[in-house]
């Protein structure tokens, strides 16, 4: 039985856009408490290993590849996540801020972020690429190129209305009874039933006015241009809509990933230069036929 098809949303001034996703064991390399965020290389299928480096985590991407960022919801309830690339918003455009739209995501669910959503069928797909080539540096926007973020937000449950506790008369002497109960029983059948309770509204706005990207701190020398994410071309990728209420105005969990060439990690001193063992050519010699042994 295949699961059931998620859909995703997006309110014009809140809530968020949420996804079609698919359930599966928790992945590797992610970093999160309530989400778990993984960087994924589309061309190779690769997870990006994440290093983590004077409190920084950071991956190394590969100049020209598509990516996607991958988050998990890892809690049995809803939760909006805000997404920025280079300190911008992934689906709307804007410099990223938390009281942004973003993805809902229900109980447990996935969903693999493949590029600027430019509507509601269609991304520019991630790639990695010359940080001067990048879509914020492109659009005038150049400080925080190179870091992904995610502000995850739980829902507000509404509270249950609890009724009033029935008043009980106080009970009689043994032996005696109540007239009431007499005339009670002599009337018709049952009185009205008590009003439900009233359901509670299921939207609201939210208010937040912090900033959702932090200034990237500065970075050591570097041997080549930075990466940056650019503006690629375009695919099809529906979401639908939906409302959401923050449980907060401030993020219940703010992930920060970082990335670079692999190069210029290795010039940072991020990861280490392993000498590459030679690799066996299975065609050491130019085709022919086979000898016979000696």
């Amino acid at each position: 039985m295949h699961p059931p098809r998620l859909h995703s949303l997006h309110r014009l001034a809140l809530a968020g856009l949420a996804t079609t996703a698919l359930l599966g064991a928790l992945p590797a390399h992610a970093v999160g408490r309530v989400v778990d965020v993984q960087v994924i290389d589309r061309d190779s299928g690769e997870t990006l290993q994440v290093h983590r480096h004077q409190g920084d985590y950071w991956v190394a991407g590969r100049p020209g590849a598509r990516y996607a960022v991958s988050v998990r919801n890892t809690t049995g309830a809803r939760v909006m996540t805000v997404v920025s690339v280079d300190g911008v918003n992934v689906i709307s455009g804007e410099t990223a801020a938390w009281n942004q739209t973003g993805y809902v995501l229900s109980p447990w669910q996935h969903h693999d972020i493949h590029g600027w959503r430019k509507s509601s069928s269609e991304i520019a797909a991630f790639h990695f690429t010359a940080s001067p080539a990048s879509y914020a540096a492109r659009t005038d926007r150049p400080d925080h190129v190179g870091v992904l973020g995610v502000a995850v937000f739980r829902e507000k449950v509404a509270p249950v209305a609890q009724p009033w506790p029935e008043q009980r008369p106080e009970p009689l002497p043994y032996g005696r009874h109540d007239p009431r109960e007499r005339l009670a029983r002599s009337e018709a059948v049952g009185a009205p039933p008590a009003p439900a309770a009233a359901e509670a509204p299921s939207n609201a706005q939210d208010s937040a006015t912090a900033s959702a990207t932090e200034r990237a701190p500065g970075a050591a020398r570097r041997p080549a241009p930075r990466l940056g994410t650019g503006h690629g071309e375009r695919e099809e990728a529906w979401v639908g809509h939906t409302s959401f209420e923050r449980r907060s105005e401030r993020p219940d969990d703010l992930i920060r990933i970082r990335y670079d060439s692999h190069e210029n990690l290795v010039a940072m001193g991020i990861l280490s230069v392993r000498p590459v063992p030679p690799r066996p050519n299975p065609f050491p010699v130019p085709p022919g036929y086979v000898p016979d042994p000696s």
